[in-house]
């Protein structure tokens, strides 16, 4: 018999966070081992008048065809991929894998490679700007050893984030988009960070759960070239497969002139991937209750309650800089006490100290209201 929370999460996976309608074509694309929730995200979608997909993707076997690819070969299977994709109203995208390195090793000019001849048509400027679409992780013995928890004890904590009330946290988020809206500069400062940009005109976008599963943000975009100061992130990052830690930039006039990390080499050669992975795409706040500490799975990490993220590279559509680039890598800086806390401040106006929001009208989003 099927766990009754995987029913829920694939009911709103399918009717809430997609809306799938009757006639719909909708793309199941799984990484990893998992089935059920396969099996019941396809009896959702028939149910809603859809029409299924399934792509079942072993990344160890991607990581050998990457690593050895040729150009051509990678265009070829772009132009295939992109053809499917653009027939997709609906996109599903599951990750349950056991690894999260599995991509590690692949060489960087032919990751740079797969990003932009890849990743760039198909997804960030097909599936994303033209499909409903959703991201979600499900729980595996692997996540549970990231997060430092029993296998149990994490999949009661995953179920509790993703099966949260985003009707209620959407509302709490309004007056935050308002104040957005009419904010021209930021200011984020805290330990080895003093960074200003201003969001004048840029728009911000609600994350309620209809992108991504947890949830838990709203994001907007600095204006490209008004980045000046530096930031140090302090939670690791898992990228294609390498884990960064300490990762510090320091920006002149929008661009990153200095980024060191543990792995400063290969750092710099991600944000060489092309001119707009020097320039930040995205700037969101987190304020998921339920998810308190990075587990290097940037779709939890970057909901952390008290977090926010500061993004290189290609800015989405709906809150569009003009940044554009094959890179979208979300860093999350936590600012709760027990990380070394720190300020934000919207127009010389102190909004969220140490994590937790002081003006009264953006008080809902703090986790004893959102719980």
């Amino acid at each position: 018999m099927r766990d009754p929370r995987i029913s829920q999460l694939a009911k709103q996976l399918v009717h809430y966070s997609v809306g799938v309608k009757q006639g719909d074509n909708v793309l199941i694309e799984m990484i990893g081992g998992e089935r059920e929730l396969v099996k019941a995200l396809i009896e959702e979608i028939y149910q809603a008048g859809g029409n299924p997909y399934v792509e079942l993707q072993d990344r160890n076997i991607r990581r050998v065809i990457i690593s050895s690819a040729s150009k051509a070969h990678i265009e070829e299977w772009a132009a295939h991929d992109l053809e499917r994709m653009n027939k997709m109203n609906g996109w599903i995208g599951i990750r349950a894998s056991e690894n999260a390195s599995d991509l590690s090793g692949i060489p960087s000019d032919k990751m740079a490679q797969y990003e932009q001849l890849y990743t760039k048509p198909v997804h960030l400027e097909r599936r994303v700007k033209h499909t409903n679409w959703v991201i979600a992780r499900f729980p595996n013995d692997a996540m549970a050893q990231m997060a430092g928890m029993n296998t149990d004890a994490f999949e009661q904590f995953y179920f509790n984030v993703c099966n949260l009330d985003y009707a209620k946290m959407s509302k709490a988020m309004d007056p935050l988009s308002e104040r957005m809206s009419r904010t021209d500069k930021v200011r984020i400062v805290g330990p080895g960070t003093d960074l200003s940009f201003s969001i004048k005109g840029i728009g911000n976008v609600k994350c309620d759960g209809k992108r991504n599963i947890p949830d838990g943000e709203l994001y907007t975009a600095p204006v490209r070239d008004s980045v000046n100061g530096v930031i140090t992130y302090n939670t690791p990052s898992v990228h294609l497969g390498v884990t960064y830690e300490n990762i510090c930039f320091r920006f002149e006039n929008g661009k990153i002139v200095e980024a060191t990390a543990n792995d400063t080499e290969r750092l710099n050669a991600v944000l060489d991937t092309d001119e707009g992975a020097r320039y930040i795409g995205e700037f969101s706040l987190g304020f998921n209750p339920y998810i308190l500490h990075p587990m290097k799975d940037t779709l939890f990490d970057e909901k952390i309650a008290g977090s926010l993220h500061f993004t290189p590279g290609q800015a989405y559509e709906e809150a569009d800089n003009g940044n554009r680039s094959a890179v979208h890598w979300d860093l999350v800086l936590i600012q709760r006490p027990e990380y070394g806390g720190g300020e934000v401040w919207f127009d010389d106006e102190l909004i969220r100290k140490d994590g937790l929001f002081v003006v009264p009208d953006l008080k809902g989003l703090n986790p004893d209201q959102l719980k």
